[in-house]
């Protein structure tokens, strides 16, 4: 869910990449499958469906890394808070999931949250809030 103020924009991947991605991200290494897909686990998305569609590292991508990236995101404020809560999966004991945010004025990326190592073969949840005072992708 991308929260901006009170608007909250629901984002799965149903249809297609939801509308807060660049739809040109999913040749970078991510597929969007379900848990029938046959590709191993995770079985079903985090409330339990095995036909709900979720993004996944394809196979031949294991041992490297691929990015997804946001569209554009406003300047934050008292007002305008952003807060994005995402659900992730890690499958592999080496694998780590960074979140980045890059200002549009910056090459850089600024890394503000990452978990690795922790093989739990299990959904978990986390709510990262973001305050910046340019435009900015995560």
């Amino acid at each position: 869910c991308f929260n901006s103020g009170s608007s909250c924009e629901k984002c799965d991947f149903e249809t297609d990449l939801c509308k807060a991605l660049h739809e040109s991200n999913l040749q970078s290494g991510w597929i969007r499958r379900n848990g029938r897909s046959g590709m191993g686990p995770p079985y079903s998305d985090h409330n339990g469906n095995d036909s709900a569609y979720f993004l996944s590292l394809s196979p031949e991508m294991r041992s490297s890394s691929a990015t997804l990236r946001t569209n554009v995101f406003l300047p934050t404020d008292k007002e305008h808070v952003c807060q994005i809560t995402f659900h992730y999966w890690i499958s592999q004991m080496s694998g780590t999931l960074v979140v980045g945010l890059q200002k549009l004025s910056e090459d850089t990326i600024t890394n503000i949250w990452q978990v690795s190592g922790e093989l739990q073969n299990q959904w978990k949840a986390n709510t990262i809030t973001i305050n910046s005072t340019e435009k900015y992708e995560v």
